[in-house]
């Protein structure tokens, strides 16, 4: 944990939590990779957790008025079952497996966009039924490996909506995934004090990162934002998927 390499790189993941958190979707799933240079993935997944929740209360603060009503009423509950059987299933299931899963849908979902942009498409409704669906797929890679984003945009971004709107949605969807996830990762993989006073020096660089991204994403144009979004989600699928195939 002394190692200056190490406190740099983890110093940059947490930074990127915090990003996420503010508004730039897809940059905080970096974060697990960048820190399974130095530990095991599942280490990675359990000492970000703190982060991602403490960026999560940022968060909430600044997007406490931009968000979608609806689609966090069907996203929420869909979701907290995803948690639920990635619990249920954490041995059972491997990390390759959800990674190439997901990073797969991603890929469709943004190629399918690309083919279809010269014909205006009409936004897609909030739809319980697809969103449920996505919700659960976004609770469980979320509880596996911080993975929810690619599913949770697949979902939202054919609604269109106003970029504060989906960043707030998203802001608020996965500060109660993350607060589910606390209990479920403590009982696997219980916290120790070497852990938490690692996750004490990295808060100020998420904390420093969420009020950045918050900024960012009021300043970045709306067809840049989106576009920037579905350039994310293509190169994170692709990381999953490449993952998974050296697994």
């Amino acid at each position: 944990m002394n190692d200056p390499h190490y406190l740099m790189w983890a110093a940059l993941a947490a930074a990127m939590v915090g990003l996420s958190k503010g508004g730039l979707p897809t940059v905080g799933m970096l974060s697990v990779p960048i820190l399974s240079l130095f530990m095991s993935p599942i280490n990675a997944v359990v000492m970000l957790l703190p982060i991602y929740i403490i960026s999560d209360m940022v968060g909430l603060w600044l997007y406490r008025k931009n968000f979608s009503a609806i689609n966090l009423k069907i996203l929420i509950p869909a979701g907290v079952g995803g948690v639920l059987v990635g619990w249920l299933t954490a041995s059972l299931v491997s990390d390759a497996a959800v990674k190439m899963m997901i990073g797969l849908m991603g890929v469709g979902f943004v190629l399918n966009a690309w083919i279809k942009r010269k014909s205006e498409q009409a936004a897609s409704p909030a739809s319980w039924g697809r969103g449920s669906l996505w919700g659960v797929i976004a609770g469980f890679a979320s509880f596996i490996s911080h993975a929810g984003g690619p599913p949770f945009q697949v979902y939202l971004l054919p609604q269109k909506l106003p970029k504060i709107v989906f960043a707030g949605t998203s802001t608020l969807f996965f500060t109660a995934i993350n607060l589910v996830k606390l209990a479920p990762y403590h009982q696997l993989r219980p916290y120790d004090t070497e852990q938490m006073m690692g996750t004490l020096v990295l808060i100020p660089f998420a904390l420093m990162g969420t009020v950045v991204g918050a900024y960012l994403t009021r300043k970045i144009a709306d067809e840049w934002f989106f576009k920037g979004v579905q350039i994310g989600l293509l190169l994170i699928s692709l990381k999953l998927i490449a993952d998974a195939l050296q697994a």
